[in-house]
């Protein structure tokens, strides 16, 4: 009966007992300095490695001690990544090369290929250079075909157009008033500048300090008006296409540019002293002085660089 008085030898160790934690400290304390605020949903800095409440975890609101770590690591990171397809280079397509002589197969591992961006063809090492495979005689591969033959016609009708215009200047002569040779020293075009500025008309809403003054005629293919010449003032901020536009209707020239006409019925623009064709969209500021002379020129086609020099 003593066995049973006595209580079990292994109660005390098979007893559990209650965790004695708060279990109402769940979460944890803000570590900003005067805030201690505990936050069931607390914030961890991958800067400083912190713990802290919604209202301090940004950088900023804790004064991070090593604030910029955390994003100057995913950076580093970035650029150690390899991209996709890194180091990799593209075979090359074997083919025939270009040359039409030529019998090597280009785009292989001993016979590089080398793209002329001229006549945008593929030629081997030994026809790469552009005298090499007549490139100049080559229309581009993608181009139209009529393209390069338009440009020559081209430049050949505005060459022919601008003979023309001096032949008839020559044989006008003694029926006409030619413009004087340009003066030579500075002091002789100040003097012919501000005779201009006595006789041209403009619009006299154009600011003095804006004014363009030049001699402007009309060729006499393209118009039978009865003041084919005449010396105007424009606005450096013009563009030539508006300059064209006032001074075919002051020297009462046919103007059809704005109606979709043909190239050999519109009017351009030519510069004397310049010795080329003025494009439409040019500023007269940026093109012309005072004192310059234009021509209106019909049926020459777009305006081309260096017209006189082709």
């Amino acid at each position: 009966m003593s066995s049973s008085s006595q209580p079990h030898s292994d109660s005390d160790d098979t007893f559990v007992k209650m965790d004695e934690k708060d279990p109402t400290l769940i979460g944890a304390h803000c570590q900003y300095a005067f805030c201690n605020q505990l936050d069931f949903l607390p914030f961890r800095c991958e800067s400083c490695h912190g713990t802290f409440c919604l209202d301090h975890r940004s950088e900023s609101g804790h004064k991070c001690a090593n604030a910029g770590e955390w994003a100057a690591r995913r950076r580093k990171a970035n650029l150690a990544t390899t991209s996709l397809g890194a180091g990799k280079m593209m075979k090359e397509v074997e083919r025939p090369c270009a040359s039409p002589t030529c019998k090597t197969t280009i785009g292989t591992s001993l016979s590089t290929s080398v793209h002329c961006g001229t006549c945008n063809r593929d030629y081997c090492l030994k026809h790469r250079l552009r005298e090499d495979h007549d490139c100049k005689n080559l229309i581009p591969i993608g181009a139209r075909v009529g393209r390069f033959d338009m440009k020559n016609d081209q430049v050949k009708s505005a060459l022919g157009k601008l003979k023309a215009w001096g032949i008839s200047q020559k044989a006008s002569m003694e029926n006409r008033v030619l413009p004087k040779p340009k003066p030579t020293s500075a002091a002789a075009r100040l003097v012919a500048v501000n005779t201009l500025k006595k006789t041209a008309k403009g619009d006299e809403k154009i600011a003095p300090e804006k004014r363009v003054y030049l001699f402007v005629e009309a060729e006499a293919a393209t118009t039978t008006a009865k003041f084919p010449t005449g010396s105007f003032f424009y606005s450096r901020d013009w563009v030539i296409g508006r300059v064209l536009d006032a001074a075919a209707k002051s020297l009462q020239v046919q103007n059809v540019n704005n109606q979709g006409m043909d190239e050999k019925d519109k009017l351009r623009v030519f510069h004397v002293e310049g010795g080329r064709l003025l494009e439409f969209s040019e500023k007269v500021g940026d093109a012309l002085v005072s004192g310059n002379k234009i021509v209106l020129l019909r049926g020459v086609g777009p305006a081309i660089p260096d017209l006189i020099q082709v």
